[in-house]
């Protein structure tokens, strides 16, 4: 049973009497009471497909159902039953805390009193400032304050886009804890999001890039699925040593992440032979060990066999 159903979704864009490709045959089925993850970069149409979904921008080519319903057709039903929290702070900042949580119940003729059970682990942390303007709370307040407007009225499919840009390590880790928690209502939930590392908090993800999904699957399943051995590099000389790995004719590909490169070779080859050729080089203390990769390899994987 699917809560999003989407085939061939396609969207272009007229931009200096230019047709720019944001969505490209998107197809994508989310089970219900799952939590979904469209994970890609800026500008991968992240956006443009979650707004066609919840039915403010219609696609140039194909269809998608939420709850059964057609995004188009269906679209003022639809609208009842899903609660979305667009990328961009969007509630009446002169309103105070309450007057909009207040006002978003009232639009969908909801009681806060019988919803309350679905916000309050979220809302007890803006309990202290009901009476404080949206527009004078912290980034994660807001993006707490956007989350209980986006389910005062029981959806049953909750779409976020790009919920946690912007937003501090500790406030991302606790937005995540309360998604968890929203599934135990039976709450399907499309998050979409550029931090790879979120990536693997989700049941099931989608790459996207350049409006094109190039995988769905579990996290885990596409870790599993890395064609070849990865190996981490380090050396005292860090951006000569890279420089040196991406000319190398065995190196397949080579990215740096953080203080380390994450190097693929093209076939079984001596490493150790050569990181010695490095240590040669004048590198500087080479050193290098295999690793587990994370999604932000597969992702750059699957960009590179393009």
């Amino acid at each position: 049973m699917h809560s999003i159903v989407a085939n061939g979704i396609s969207k272009t864009y007229l931009q200096k009497k230019e047709k720019i490709a944001a969505l490209q045959e998107v197809d994508i089925a989310v089970k219900k009471s799952s939590l979904f993850g469209l994970i890609g970069p800026d500008g991968a149409g992240k956006t443009s497909f979650i707004r066609i979904l919840v039915s403010l921008l219609v696609a140039d080519k194909g269809e998608a159902f939420v709850e059964g319903l057609d995004v188009v057709k269906d679209l003022r039903m639809i609208r009842q039953k899903i609660g979305y929290m667009p990328g961009r702070f969007s509630l009446y900042q002169d309103l105070s805390v309450r007057e909009n949580l207040e006002f978003f119940a009232s639009v969908f003729n909801a009681d806060i009193q019988s919803n309350y059970y679905l916000i309050k682990d979220i809302f007890k942390h803006l309990e202290p400032f009901q009476s404080r303007k949206a527009g004078q709370l912290s980034g994660g307040m807001k993006q707490k304050l956007a989350l209980s407007c986006a389910l005062i009225h029981k959806p049953s499919v909750l779409f976020l886009d790009e919920p946690t840009t912007g937003v501090d390590a500790v406030s991302r880790k606790e937005f995540w804890n309360m998604l968890k928690n929203l599934q135990q209502y039976g709450m399907t939930i499309l998050v979409s999001t550029p931090y790879m590392d979120e990536a693997t908090l989700c049941d099931e993800i989608a790459l996207i890039q350049s409006g094109r999904i190039h995988q769905v699957d579990t996290p885990e399943n596409i870790i599993r699925q890395f064609p070849e051995p990865l190996f981490a590099f380090k050396a005292d000389h860090m951006y000569r040593m890279m420089v040196a790995l991406k000319n190398h004719p065995e190196v397949h590909s080579c990215f740096a992440f953080g203080d380390t490169c994450h190097v693929v070779f093209k076939r079984l080859t001596n490493v150790r032979s050569v990181a010695h050729s490095l240590d040669l080089g004048g590198y500087g203390h080479v050193r290098y060990e295999e690793i587990t990769p994370n999604i932000e390899d597969c992702f750059i994987q699957l960009m590179h066999a393009k």
